[in-house]
Order: structure tokens, then sequence, then C-alpha cells
């Protein structure tokens, strides 16, 4: 069941022990919170590991103008972007030297695919990740609602193994990673 960001801040806040919301904008202590740490909460549990359902690759618009140094071209990040993975040619996302400058990204080549982690909206997230952002929700909104530090430091380390447990299922949907072009393995081909 896909839950939304109400929904999710609201299942932490019942894990807590608190009220849950309707709105991010009520008139209470628990909506304030969870209006203000949702967002970057979201975005750096999102951007802390590849996530396979929030990875994305996009072809780049070049800029106009060319970075003032190092590399020849530059090109806009797409406007979910929260993280690179890597970057390539537009027939392979990956091998190419590039640089993240504010919201773009500098290069030596005139067009590139980016692989990337994005935003994805709360109802495309799965339910292992519902989990542990829920988790983190709940440590994060425990010491401004509670005052308790011993309760928020177990329920950041409870957060921190409902994370563990999320990357370890989203990592076994998809192959192992390949050694490529490693001259260790060609020599002793």
């Amino acid at each position: 069941m896909a839950l939304s960001a109400t929904e999710l801040c609201s299942r932490a806040l019942i894990a807590l022990g608190a009220r849950p919301i309707a709105a991010f904008d009520e008139a209470t202590v628990e909506a304030e919170i969870a209006r203000h740490l949702y967002p970057p909460l979201r975005d750096g549990l999102l951007s802390s590991h590849p996530w396979r359902f929030a990875t994305l690759q996009a072809a780049l618009p070049r800029l106009p103008q060319a970075p003032a140094a190092d590399y020849a071209c530059a090109f806009q990040l797409p406007p979910d972007f929260l993280r690179a993975l890597s970057a390539g040619l537009p027939e392979k996302g990956r091998g190419l030297s590039y640089r993240i400058a504010g919201r773009r990204l500098e290069a030596d080549v005139e067009a590139l695919t980016l692989t990337y982690i994005f935003r994805p909206d709360e109802s495309g997230f799965p339910p292992f990740f519902d989990l542990a952002l829920i988790a983190r929700l709940a440590a994060d909104f425990c010491l401004p609602l509670t005052e308790s530090t011993s309760r928020a430091q177990l329920l950041h380390k409870l957060a921190e193994d409902e994370f563990r447990r999320a990357k370890a299922i989203d990592s076994q949907q998809d192959e192992p990673s390949r050694i490529e072009d490693f001259t260790l393995v060609d020599v002793r081909s």
C-alpha cells in the first residue's frame, strides 16, 4: 500500500505515542515538526544509498556557457536530482570524468548521460523503504516531542538497523556488479 508524506509522518508519530497528523498545515506541534523535518530527512535517506527504485538515467541538456576552468562543457542537472551515481556517453551511462558545481554538471564531452538518484513521489516508495523512513522519522521526531535523549538514541539505533535491512533488500534486486577493464584480470586471462 502506497503511503503519502503525511501518512509516513503519522506512522512515525504513532510509534512515538504522539498524535497522528492529517495534514502538514495543522496548528499542532506534531505537524510543525513533521513539516520542517520530513523533507530533508526523506531526501537524506534517498541520497544515502543507490536505491534501485530511485535511480534514473537522463540525457542532460548542454548549457550555452562553458565552465571557467577544467572542463569544456556544462550541463543542466534535472530538477529532481539528489545525487550523481555516474556519467557517460549517450550509449553508456558511466565511465566519464565529471564534476558537479552548483546545479550544473561539468565534463569534457558534447553529449552526456547521467545516472542519478532522483526524488520519487512517496507512492513509488517500496514497503522496505517506507519502514526505514518511518523509523528514521520517529528517531528524529523523538527529541523535539519527548525531550528524551535516551529514547532518541534507542530509536536512532533501531532506525540504523531498519536502514541496513532496507539496503540489503534493495541490493538483492539487481545482479552483482562485474569487474570491467581491470588490468590484473586482463593479465591473468
